[in-house]
């Protein structure tokens, strides 16, 4: 990233309107089971009225606090696009607020994600724009840059490349290539099926726990 001003790269081509309808069907934890439970973000949490975020990410790099980059990305989003923030985790000022969610979701972005604060929350809880973040403060944000816009960036430890499909409800969020996304939904689709199968059993009274047998017989202590 350079010292000043903000890198700009063409944003990705989107994801498969077909792909982006099935993913809103299916819930992030039986994706995130597919992927082997070790992907998806740690420690940043939704602050809008729950509902399901899918979209094709359009990244940015910035300084802690500084939302000069975030201000530019606009520029390179689409509707059903994905506007995910790498700040390196600082929240020592606010990235955006309530009118730079509001301006998002004018645009029609599928959500907001930012490794960083947030302020205005009593504002953005009563939406249904999808914003996740790290943290909240009163104190607003820098103009100075520097910043970068679809590079490689990571929020909350998960890795994002823009093109990636970004997913996120109340569990958390989950990115991954789209060359992915046919074998995790039928997979996630496969699961959803297993578990309402269970979940009947249970219902019913005729849960069969035998499983827990073997489970217990290959612990190592």
């Amino acid at each position: 990233m350079s010292n000043t001003g903000i890198a700009k790269n063409p944003s990705a081509p989107q994801v498969d309107p077909a792909v982006i309808a099935k993913l809103r069907t299916i819930a992030v934890a039986l994706l995130s089971d597919q992927l082997h439970r070790n992907c998806g973000s740690t420690g940043l949490v939704p602050y809008h009225s729950p509902a399901p975020m899918v979209g094709t990410a359009v990244t940015v790099k910035t300084r802690g606090g500084d939302n000069l980059a975030i201000l530019r990305a606009y520029d390179f989003c689409r509707p059903g696009d994905v506007m995910v923030v790498d700040a390196g985790g600082d929240i020592s000022n606010a990235l955006v607020g309530g009118i730079m969610t509001l301006a998002a979701a004018s645009l029609r972005l599928a959500g907001m994600v930012l490794d960083g604060a947030i302020r205005d929350v009593a504002e953005i809880r009563q939406r249904t724009f999808p914003v996740y973040a790290r943290g909240v403060t009163h104190r607003g944000p820098y103009k100075d840059g520097p910043g970068a816009i679809n590079v490689p960036i990571t929020v909350g430890g998960m890795p994002v490349n823009a093109g990636d499909i970004v997913v996120g409800d109340q569990d958390g969020l989950l990115a991954f290539p789209p060359s992915l996304a046919a074998t995790v939904i039928e997979k996630a689709l496969a699961q959803e099926q297993k578990e309402h199968g269970t979940i009947d059993s249970i219902r019913e009274g005729r849960w069969d726990r035998a499983f827990v047998d073997a489970l217990e017989a290959r612990c190592a202590n």
